[in-house]
């Protein structure tokens, strides 16, 4: 593989201001997902939920996002993606705020309904969809996974360093005297002024970014004729979301805490590391799909990352569950960007802002009922269970991706 057709950024330089806008956007969002990511299972054990309530929350967190995202994305052509991208920060603002102040288990779990809070620590809301369809209006086709691997890796090393900050200030507040509860809730008064700050950024965006054509009357969810294969696409999309939810980065942290006693900080600095090389997995799948297609390369990167990750409580010692993390993460995410890629490039192009809103609500639905499984397999002492159940469902997926689309190539790898 060419060094420096995985390092180069000449894709970015084709990109308009509301392309660098959209980024800049992605960046600071993952950024505060990631930094609530490592303390808010932690932060729900100090206000006194136990594992099975975690797990409801997180759930219910999952599915409240599928149905309201389903929503924003079905209307944003016609109400304007500016306005629902603000709409969606307003979201994290009402969630922030609540989880700062209230400690009620009913309060906060309809707050995570309505609101947005990422779990994973990835993208959750109606960003995505609504940011890949505005994006692809600024550069041509022939750059789309390269520019969709750079988008990928931006949020991955916001991801990273989002988690490095939530365990440090953490860890700093706690040092300077505060309570774990005290110091956690610090954080989510800073997500909150992060979601202050995505609103005025997407207010800047241009109209350049909205739907050129109306949808057809006849359409349903906005699709015509790439109706079945989006239909296929997202059912196995919901297979691999639901399996990667029964073990999302703030369950992953808590296993980490519970199982080797890792403190907060250092459980930051771990997943900064994870993320950062998940980041850099983005980049290299650009260069690896160029020369074995989008979908062998979501196939044959996702296979061994996810065996890793059944290997990851089968370690007996931290150093080497920390190391085979790491190389998981370091493959994990190759499938990411091409996913996007090959979606984008197998509709039409009039049905691309529907087709990632469906295939994004998908991944929704099959991840809420995830963290309820794994909180009540954590209830019951059966701490390593989910890791195992999450790789066997997303190597499923894999084989059954293979067999049903592996005859279906996008434009640019035909002949």
């Amino acid at each position: 593989m060419n060094l420096l057709e995985l390092t180069s950024v000449r894709s970015l330089s084709i990109l308009t201001r509301d392309g660098r806008l959209l980024f800049t956007t992605r960046a600071f969002r993952l950024f505060a997902y990631g930094l609530l990511s490592v303390v808010l299972v932690l932060y729900l054990v100090q206000i006194g939920q136990d594992e099975g309530q975690i797990g409801l929350l997180l759930s219910l967190t999952l599915a409240g996002d599928a149905a309201v995202s389903l929503w924003i994305t079905t209307h944003a052509d016609q109400i304007g993606r500016r306005r629902m991208l603000m709409v969606g920060a307003g979201l994290m603002i009402f969630s922030g705020v609540v989880f700062s102040i209230s400690q009620d288990f009913l309060v906060l779990t309809l707050a995570a309904i309505i609101g947005t809070i990422s779990p994973s620590g990835n993208e959750v809301g109606p960003f995505l969809p609504i940011e890949q369809a505005g994006l692809t209006h600024t550069f041509p086709d022939s750059q789309r996974t390269q520019v969709f691997a750079w988008y990928n890796l931006s949020g991955s090393l916001a991801t990273a360093a989002g988690a490095l900050a939530g365990g440090v200030l953490a860890g700093f507040l706690q040092a300077l005297g505060a309570t774990p509860l005290t110091s956690y809730r610090a954080i989510f008064l800073v997500y909150t002024l992060l979601g202050s700050l995505l609103v005025a950024l997407f207010y800047q965006l241009s109209s350049a970014i909205e739907v050129s054509a109306p949808r057809s009357p006849q359409s349903r969810l906005g699709l015509s004729r790439s109706r079945g294969i989006i239909f296929r696409l997202s059912a196995l999309f919901a297979l691999d979301a639901f399996g990667g939810a029964l073990v999302v980065q703030s369950l992953m942290a808590y296993w980490f805490f519970v199982r080797f006693g890792v403190e907060t900080a250092a459980i930051g600095s771990i997943f900064f590391g994870a993320n950062l090389l998940s980041g850099l997995s983005a980049l290299a799948a650009a260069g690896l799909a160029r020369r074995i297609g989008l979908i062998n390369t979501m196939v044959f990167t996702h296979i061994p990352s996810n065996i890793l990750l059944m290997l990851i409580p089968l370690m007996p010692s931290l150093p080497l569950a920390i190391l085979v993390l790491l190389v998981r993460f370091s493959i994990s995410q190759m499938d990411v960007p091409t996913r996007q890629s090959y979606v984008m490039a197998v509709v039409d192009p009039a049905e691309r802002s529907a087709a990632a809103g469906v295939t994004g609500i998908a991944r929704s639905v099959g991840a809420a009922l995830g963290p309820m499984l794994s909180g009540a397999f954590l209830s019951l002492g059966l701490l390593s269970f989910p890791f195992f159940a999450a790789g066997t469902l997303k190597i499923v997926y894999d084989l059954a991706l293979f067999r049903s689309f592996r005859q279906i190539k996008p434009p640019e790898e035909d002949g």
